[in-house]
């Protein structure tokens, strides 16, 4: 994502307007863990590796934030993630 939205948000009906804002910082926030736990691997200085995979700790719980609030928010998500669980778990059971 590298700060670019995946959505237009000037599209985005104004009713779902809030709730694709927080899919958009759960996006970013995904999207930085993912670039500093791949720097964290790619660099043989233990002092940046440390760092970095504390930054990447840090935007987890920012992700966190952004999904707990989006859950607030948007009931049918708090279902379909209810669902996907049960899959997972009757899938690895």
């Amino acid at each position: 994502m590298l700060s670019q939205l995946p959505v237009n948000l000037e599209k985005v009906k104004k009713a779902d307007l809030d709730k694709e804002i927080l899919r958009a910082g759960i996006i970013a926030e995904l999207d930085a863990v993912n670039f500093y736990e791949q720097m964290a691997a790619m660099t043989g200085n233990g002092n940046i590796r440390k760092m970095l995979l504390d930054i990447a700790k840090e935007e987890k719980t920012h992700m966190g934030e952004f999904q707990a609030l989006l859950l607030k928010e948007d009931a049918e998500q708090v279902k379909e993630l209810e669902e996907g669980k049960k899959e997972v778990d009757e899938l690895t059971e």
